[in-house]
């Protein structure tokens, strides 16, 4: 999966101290798009690539290499072979491959924390950066804003030797298939999660909820926590088309997986299609 970066690890204790060297990578975002390279080499530039631009905020470590997110309200100096592209597109880039994307769709969940939390919710004026934790600070009222995490759920729901497959709305296009997910709701367990994001979906019920794995997920800024469970009831779907193109029940050798292994999603279905415990 994407965390999965092994023997390498993320170190994102905050260092507000820690300043860029001419190689760290220094992540800049600008309206749904990211700065990355068109030619062969590296994915994103480095702080010499960029000429040393100022107001570049440390965000964590992998290995023995730093990452920067640049906060500056105008462009630095971009050299020729750099470009924009739309952060959806990273996924599929050639040169996004572990850990490259991980820190990227890391990067980009502290992003957007930073861009919407510029002035304080409560009184309006502006934040400052923390001097000893991650954390936006308004010194006019004295609030703390901490970066959000969202907790949702991906869930794999078996019956008969089958698992339910969907596919998004969104993505109807799209070959491959993925598990009912949704966002827990303020008051609710994981759990109770579960069952109101297969009901809502499919119209189904389940009983048997059992955790399997966790991971991070930062285009949406969430934490997914994967879980199995069975069927209880009738197995006819009812299902949402506002949120779903299509949900079935599909044996293992009608999965069919998502294009890379960086997902909990692929991971849950795979572990499945090659019969293992779920």
């Amino acid at each position: 999966m994407i965390q999965d970066i092994a023997p390498k690890r993320l170190d994102n204790q905050y260092k507000p101290d820690a300043a860029p060297q001419d190689d760290s990578v220094v992540f800049y975002f600008r309206d749904g798009k990211v700065l990355v390279r068109q030619d062969e080499g590296k994915l994103f530039p480095t702080y010499a690539q960029l000429q040393r631009p100022q107001d570049c905020v440390y965000l964590f470590t992998i290995g023995r290499k730093a990452f920067f997110l640049l906060l500056s309200a105008e462009d630095p100096v971009i050299p020729a072979c750099f470009d924009f592209e739309p952060v959806r597109s990273i996924r599929s880039n050639k040169e996004a491959k572990l850990p490259s994307f991980y820190a990227f769709y890391t990067a980009l969940h502290l992003s957007g924390w930073y861009r919407v939390n510029r002035f304080c919710g409560a009184c309006g004026q502006p934040t400052v950066l923390d001097t000893k934790e991650r954390a936006l600070r308004c010194t006019h009222c004295g609030n703390i804003i901490y970066p959000r995490i969202n907790p949702a759920v991906i869930v794999g729901v078996l019956h008969d030797g089958k698992i339910l497959v969907t596919k998004y709305a969104r993505n109807a296009e799209v070959p491959y298939y993925a598990l009912i997910a949704g966002f827990t709701e303020i008051g609710e367990t994981l759990e109770e999660t579960v069952k109101r994001e297969v009901m809502e979906e499919t119209g189904l019920h389940v009983k048997n909820i059992r955790y399997y794995k966790s991971q991070p997920w930062g285009s949406a800024a969430d934490i997914l926590a994967g879980f199995y469970c069975d069927l209880d009831g009738s197995p006819e779907i009812h299902m949402d088309r506002q949120e779903l193109s299509r949900a079935l029940w599909a044996s293992p050798a009608d999965v069919i997986l998502q294009p890379d292994d960086w997902s909990l999603t692929n991971e849950m279905m795979q572990r499945f299609k090659e019969g293992k415990p779920c």
